[in-house]
């Protein structure tokens, strides 16, 4: 049983959370290259701006602050299943090499396949989807022994071994495609967060609307999964069959929100920790407060990157690894000693 005082406490936490994020996009709103007044958002967003004021707010800024919201939101709730399946805190689709995964699956698409980049918006998501699960399951085969189980601390060794191959087979594949071309992959590397129209939020929406509901209903498995394997299996989970489900969840959730945002790292390592550190380690506490936290961090940092230096800023994704990079380390040598 969950006790009172924490369950009012986590309704807290989600309620500043959700204001946290309206003030962020109240803010974002109206900064960028073309400016729009605070004083014009309210009229404009009640359809009664100029032209150019419901083009800059419509057009441009508010479907932009809705996919790093959903992405980011998406990114989290990857990361905390990803975290609960394989026992090992330094788990994040970016760094275990799913994003890569599903980043060459993209790259391979775009390149080879003559179709310009916004009219298969709805293909992306199971293109990314593709490669990611079959990066997921290499990475899972490779770090599981009969004997003792998934090795949560090989998975992630394997998982960047991965990420870094599959980084250089990105290199060798765009070498001799065209410029635009490489363009677009180079951007996709770095994290711009390039699906910024409403089409790319349609295509990534059902996505979250299906697996964010299965993933609380699941939450009880993923706290059993957490514990060891032998007290698992006594209280009668069928491990495998549970972990199978769960990682495709996870796979699915990272690869729809890459295939809109591009290689984005460390949103899943960061949000689970810190709804951990705010209202514990019962999933069906801290997922929901993770995946705020994941939707406010790739939202503030967008804003913030595509503000620093102008016309096109710095993508989101390099904005978040200056966070999340050292916040691995730490975790990294904090696990090590």
């Amino acid at each position: 049983m969950i006790h009172p005082a924490l369950i009012k406490k986590r309704r807290l936490i989600l309620i500043g959370l959700t204001a946290l994020i309206v003030v962020t996009a109240v803010i974002s709103m109206g900064m960028g290259y073309s400016s729009l007044s605070y004083d014009r958002l309210i009229p404009t967003l009640l359809g009664q701006g100029t032209f150019k004021e419901n083009f800059v707010l419509f057009s441009i800024r508010l479907p932009r602050l809705l996919i790093t919201l959903l992405a980011g939101m998406a990114l989290a709730l990857s990361g905390a299943i990803l975290q609960g399946i394989t026992r090992n805190d330094l788990a994040d689709p970016g760094i275990i090499g799913i994003n890569s995964g599903a980043g060459v699956a993209i790259a391979i698409f775009f390149l080879f396949f003559p179709i310009e980049a916004g009219s298969f918006v709805y293909i992306l998501p199971l293109v990314a989807f593709l490669g990611a699960l079959i990066t997921a399951f290499l990475i899972y085969a490779l770090s599981y022994n009969r004997i003792s189980g998934l090795q949560p601390t090989r998975l992630v060794l394997i998982g960047v071994g991965f990420s870094m191959a599959l980084s250089g087979v990105m290199i060798v594949i765009t070498s001799s495609a065209e410029r635009s071309k490489v363009d677009f992959i180079a951007k996709w590397i770095a994290g711009n967060i390039w699906g910024s129209d409403w089409p790319f939020i349609w295509a990534i929406l059902p996505w979250l609307i299906i697996l964010i509901p299965f993933t609380l209903y699941k939450a009880n498995r993923l706290n059993l999964l957490g514990l060891s394997e032998p007290v698992a299996v006594g209280v009668g989970v069928s491990i495998e069959k549970e972990r199978l489900v769960l990682l495709l969840t996870a796979v699915a959730l990272a690869a729809s929100a890459v295939s809109v945002t591009g290689g984005i790292a460390f949103i899943g390592l960061m949000a689970p920790h810190i709804a951990k550190a705010l209202v514990g380690p019962r999933n069906q506490m801290f997922i929901p407060v993770a995946i705020l936290v994941g939707g406010w961090l790739l939202m503030f940092a967008d804003t913030i990157g595509r503000n620093l230096v102008d016309p096109d800023g710095i993508p989101a994704g390099i904005m978040v690894a200056l966070i999340g990079g050292p916040y691995f380390m730490y975790l990294l040598l904090k696990k090590t000693d």
